[in-house]
């Protein structure tokens, strides 16, 4: 199948191009490379292209014969949604509705969604699975979940068939090396520990609170390696040929590190590690998010086969290629 794959020169979006190609799919990124790259785009065409623009969107779909689109693209900051929450709405509530008027122009139904745990806030219990209400605490976890609104809601109206898969923390990089995480500015723990240990002149590293309600005060996350992601989405992708309507997927490992434990994890693996610089909470940040996964497992088949220590150990193989 030939599959639009929006964001497709960021960070998951280009883990999901080689994966697509690798299975026999035509990838085609669509991305305005406002944070993706352009070096990243390598197992299929690149289109410059921006969501916010519907003629643009309008030519892709008239120019390739798509066969479903993939969607990753979103500003994905908790703090700068904070900060600045129009843009968060504009890119991904206005963005994601462009794509689904294309979508419909185009006559392609098939839709997988890049969605996240902070549409759920913060956790009524834990681990958290698709029942436990949504009711997110930064216009970042809003913007995803009114995106999924109108996804279902074009899924309804139109017969689109929809899979959201919601993320925990995703980390790790392509064990081949050819692409990686590389954000400016990094707001991800691993990635900052293990470029701070590459790099003493980069200082400490900030960690955003010490006192939460935790065993060792700092927050806790369910990292999940950005393959097992990839797996996930080729896995929708079966079940959109075979099932009508809207379906949400969490995807997470079910286990939760603190903030302590993944720089422990990292020191480790580093042999060395940067010190750590305890500052101020982040507003927007819940302290505990561990997933059920069960949904994914039985729905889709998926489960999680890569490790926090296989996360650390392909990030610091990709940032010490950088460095090189």
């Amino acid at each position: 199948m030939k599959i639009l794959v929006c964001g497709g020169a960021g960070y998951i979006g280009s883990h999901m191009c080689k994966r697509l190609a690798r299975a026999g799919h035509v990838p085609i990124a669509f991305d305005n490379l406002s944070t993706g790259h352009e070096w990243a785009v390598k197992w299929g065409p690149l289109v410059r292209a921006d969501l916010l623009d519907p003629a643009a969107l309008a030519n892709v779909f008239r120019e390739h014969p798509i066969d479903a689109v993939m969607h990753f693209a979103a500003r994905s900051i908790v703090s700068e949604s904070m900060r600045e929450p129009g843009l968060y709405f504009r890119n991904n509530v206005a963005g994601t509705l462009n794509l689904l008027d294309a979508m419909r122009e185009g006559r392609v139904g098939k839709f997988v969604f890049s969605s996240t745990a902070a549409v759920y806030g913060n956790p009524q219990y834990t681990p958290i699975d698709e029942a436990h209400p949504c009711a997110p605490i930064n216009p970042y976890g809003w913007s995803k979940l009114m995106a999924e609104r109108l996804i279902e809601e074009f899924c309804r109206a139109h017969g689109m068939r929809a899979v959201s898969l919601r993320y925990f923390n995703a980390a790790g990089a392509d064990p081949d090396g050819e692409v990686g995480e590389a954000h400016e500015p990094e707001t991800h723990l691993i990635p900052n520990v293990i470029r701070a240990a590459i790099d003493p002149s980069a200082g400490p590293v900030k960690v955003f609170g010490n006192d939460y309600e935790t065993p060792d005060g700092t927050c806790i996350r369910d990292y999940i390696h950005v393959d097992d992601l990839c797996d996930a989405h080729l896995l929708a992708l079966d079940l959109l040929s075979a099932s009508n309507g809207f379906r949400a997927f969490n995807l997470g490992c079910g286990q939760g590190y603190s903030v302590a434990q993944v720089l422990a994890a990292c020191r480790a693996r580093c042999d060395a590690g940067p010190e750590a610089e305890f500052v101020e909470r982040r507003p927007g940040d819940p302290p505990s998010l561990v997933a059920s996964s069960a949904a994914a497992a039985s729905t889709l088949g998926w489960k999680p086969s890569r490790t926090l220590a296989d996360c650390v150990a392909t990030a610091l193989a990709w940032h010490r290629g950088l460095s090189s």
